[in-house]
């Protein structure tokens, strides 16, 4: 028998096969199906409902860098949409302790979700049920999908959009955490040039208080009256000009000392100060780290169980299984009924032997 007419004989044994047997194979699946409908019921599996929020990250995390430095040459304005590696920090805190304790902490999650504390393992079965009930995702345009599924479609809802509104104090707690410490450093920086600054200017001012005001120039123009005083005769104008060259001669090298030191001070303080404005900016101001797409709306189907997959399911399993037993059933059932009749006649025909 070559090939075809195997299959068309196979073809054929099966249509005869399921044409002999198909009431008890209706029956069958009738049952099947009517279990299913009834252990998929709410008696048996709580139905679940979904809410869905959908976010971009931003393309830069410090405001100060972006809006204010004049030194950092950002490549991003903060209003693009964040690329691959925002998505993935978004994800990672997205799924932090920290997101997780509040959010279970806020909603009550443990007796919520049925945990008693005085089971075993109370928070392990809730950490693991938070994961399978909220979930985090990336999408195929980037963007992060919060899915939260709950019995209470409100408060599927309110957990989604609880979470993406933490994601922007969460970021912004992190970064404080940073950020205070850097300013405390350049704010100490920063007061410390001002403080010395201003003992310069006082010791400047005691030597201006001795007629020292701007050495240089002072003695250029003292030394071009002594020429002339001396070119008169003027023993008393001499003796005047004399007098405060002394002075600058005695004060000048240290008015000098200091204006060099204080116009250093004074580019120093230009740059912590620019330095100081930013990282007072970076710690004292807060800025969103997303753009959202799409907030949570409770649902008004539910998303789990989906009761007709079940149903169909069950019954192509069951059809499929039953159509195999039976199979064998009429191939190898008559085998064996034969191989026991069989049996039977060869004792029987031993024992009239006998």
């Amino acid at each position: 028998m070559n090939e075809t007419q195997n299959d068309t004989f196979n073809s054929k044994y099966l249509c005869r096969l399921l044409m002999r047997y198909r009431k008890s194979i209706l029956i069958v699946l009738v049952v099947a199906a009517l279990l299913a409908i009834f252990f998929s019921s709410p008696w048996f599996i709580t139905p679940l409902y979904k809410s869905s929020v959908i976010l971009y990250p931003t393309s830069s995390n410090s405001i100060s860098k972006v809006l204010i430095s004049t030194t950092f040459k950002a490549d991003k304005d903060i209003l693009e949409f964040g690329e691959t590696e925002q998505t993935e920090q978004m994800l990672q805190v997205l799924n932090s302790d920290r997101i997780r304790n509040i959010i279970i902490e806020r909603h009550n999650l443990m007796d919520h979700y049925g945990i008693k504390p005085t089971q075993k393992y109370p928070v392990t079965k809730l950490n693991k049920l938070y994961d399978k009930r909220i979930k985090f995702r990336k999408t195929e345009y980037n963007a992060v999908k919060i899915s939260v599924m709950d019995a209470d479609p409100e408060l599927a809802a309110r957990i989604a959009n609880d979470i993406s509104d933490l994601y922007d104090s969460t970021m912004n707690a992190m970064q404080k955490e940073v950020a205070i410490k850097a300013f405390e450093l350049v704010e100490a920086e920063y007061n410390s040039l001002c403080a010395e600054m201003a003992a310069l200017e006082d010791s400047l001012n005691v030597l201006r208080s001795h007629g020292v005001f701007d050495y240089e120039s002072q003695v250029e123009m003292l030394s071009q009256q002594l020429a002339v005083e001396l070119g008169k005769g003027n023993n008393q104008g001499v003796k005047n000009i004399q007098n405060q060259l002394d002075i600058l001669a005695k004060y000048g090298g240290a008015y000098y000392a200091i204006s060099e030191k204080l116009d250093h001070e004074r580019l120093q303080l230009s740059l912590v100060k620019t330095k100081y404005e930013e990282a007072k900016v970076d710690a004292t101001q807060e800025i969103p780290h997303k753009f959202v797409v799409n907030t949570a709306s409770p649902a008004e189907q539910k998303d789990f169980p989906k009761r007709i997959l079940i149903v169909f399911l069950t019954v192509f399993a069951t059809f499929l299984i039953m159509f195999m037993l039976l199979g064998l059933f009429d191939r190898y059932g008559s085998f064996f009924h034969e191989e026991a009749n069989g049996g039977q006649n060869k004792a029987q025909k031993k024992t009239e032997d006998r």
